[in-house]
């Protein structure tokens, strides 16, 4: 399969596997644009955002602790409607620089595939905000714990980590799962959930399609009685923190997707888990998954089976199936078949213009909010849509203007658009945009010709 030519490789690294380009960055990585992305795969390459003084981040434990304040300061407040303003204020605050921080990282990162990888991995296991209010305190903490560490490592450990993580356990209600048969159960009404075994077979690893049957989700929703989440008023506890409690584990000898697994507490699910993660359907799935949003909704077979291979191969070894994604032929065509997502939209229009936002409500939040992707907050477990459908229907497209027309009037001043057109796209830039962006009445109408130009909208 015969390449694109270089500058086209170069554009095609930076606007697809990247998050857009910045000035200079395809002028530079044109000698060798698969050498600058390989160069990317390293844990170290996936930052962790740290607050404006350059340190870290309150961990799951600490924002509970500050969640349940916050909620006792509401109570005490009662119908005091300033110091339930107040108090709820300090709370949001909190959050909101931590997602500012997140989005500066995605604005200025020089290894930008790095943090496209992270942050695929991180929409693949979703925990949403639109939950409760408490996972407003946990979800940017729980990507930052559980999904960041470990994208360039073996695909078991991230699936452990983001599976025991509190976020993930109170978004899918697994704390409340008791096994009927269990010391607990005996005693009491007891219920089994199987939110968690579900989304962990049909989203995190095998995939819909891949045979499994109710009963294997039954089966294995026993097998995760037992996991839960420390509590604040329990003595001996440690709130936010992962907790495994035998006496909701179901007991007994279990049969998962065809493995039959003996008694073993919380060594069964361990067990289960490794097998999932090692499953040939779930080495598709993630194939499939990868070479969509990468390249194309309707990704090439070749590609698909090239990535499954080395998933498989590498014993599900990330940082392998990364540079095979990279190396593959069938990930560099030159058509522009992806559509981007709002957040991907904003990320390349900050990056065009080198700044990163500074005001997470104006210039992050409430764009996100009008073109319908605020941060960490997708409908459903399966987590946000990259297909082209969901995201370039016509009254999308006239927020996308909307937007496109105010951020032009912040920047336009600031750049020269048609300067900003050739290091955004390169050799993706149409002559017909160009044609345009000179022909534009001021800077502020070519930037925003430019945002809103099907090459910039495409990656």
């Amino acid at each position: 399969m015969t390449l694109p030519p270089r500058d086209t490789l170069a554009a095609i690294a930076a606007t697809r596997f990247g998050l857009g380009a910045r000035p200079g960055e395809i002028a530079r990585i044109t000698a060798d644009p698969q050498g600058w992305l390989r160069a990317q795969v390293r844990p170290e390459a996936v930052p962790i955002p740290l607050n404006p003084v350059g340190l870290p981040f309150p961990d799951s434990r600490a924002r509970l602790v500050d969640f349940a304040a916050f909620k006792a300061a509401e109570k005490a407040a009662g119908a005091d409607t300033d110091r339930r303003r107040t108090s709820g204020e300090m709370f949001r605050q909190g959050i909101a620089a931590e997602l500012l921080g997140r989005t500066s990282i995605a604005t200025t990162t020089d290894a930008p595939f790095a943090e496209r990888w992270a942050l695929f991995w991180s929409n693949h296991f979703t925990v949403s905000t639109r939950k409760s209010q408490e996972l407003d305190a946990l979800a940017a903490s729980f990507e930052r714990e559980a999904i960041r560490p470990h994208v360039f490592g073996r695909f078991e450990t991230l699936l452990l980590a983001s599976s025991r993580h509190p976020a993930m356990i109170l978004y899918l209600d697994q704390q409340s799962s008791i096994g009927p048969n269990s010391k607990a159960g005996l005693r009491r009404t007891a219920g089994l959930n199987e939110n968690l075994a579900r989304e962990i077979m049909e989203l995190h690893t095998l995939g819909v399609s891949a045979g499994y049957t109710q009963a294997d989700v039954t089966e294995f929703a026993r097998v995760l009685t037992g996991w839960s989440v420390g509590r604040r008023e329990q003595p001996g506890e440690t709130a936010g923190s992962f907790m495994y409690r035998p006496n909701l584990h179901e007991p007994g000898t279990r049969t998962v997707f065809g493995q039959t697994y003996p008694p073993g507490d919380e060594d069964q699910a361990l067990r289960v888990l490794a097998d999932l993660a090692a499953s040939g359907k779930t080495a598709t799935h993630l194939a499939t998954k990868l070479a969509t949003h990468f390249v194309s909704d309707t990704p090439d077979p070749r590609l698909v089976r090239r990535l499954a291979s080395a998933y498989h191969d590498s014993r599900g070894d990330l940082s392998v199936v990364a540079r095979t994604l990279i190396e593959a032929p069938e990930a560099w065509t030159d058509t522009a078949a992806k559509v981007k997502t709002p957040y991907e939209l904003l990320v390349s229009a900050y990056r065009a213009v080198d700044q990163a936002p500074r005001d997470y409500g104006r210039e992050v939040n409430g764009p996100l909010n009008l073109l319908g992707q605020r941060p960490l907050s997708a409908p459903q477990p399966n987590g946000w849509s990259d297909r082209a459908t969901d995201w370039a229907a016509p009254d999308a497209l006239v927020k996308r203007l909307q937007w496109a027309q105010g951020f032009a009037a912040s920047y336009a001043n600031q750049v020269d658009p048609v300067q900003l057109a050739t290091d955004a796209l390169g050799s993706r830039l149409r002559p017909l945009t160009l044609a345009t962006l000179q022909h534009a009445e001021s800077r502020k109408e070519a930037l925003a010709v430019l945002l809103m130009s099907p090459e910039f909208q495409r990656r």
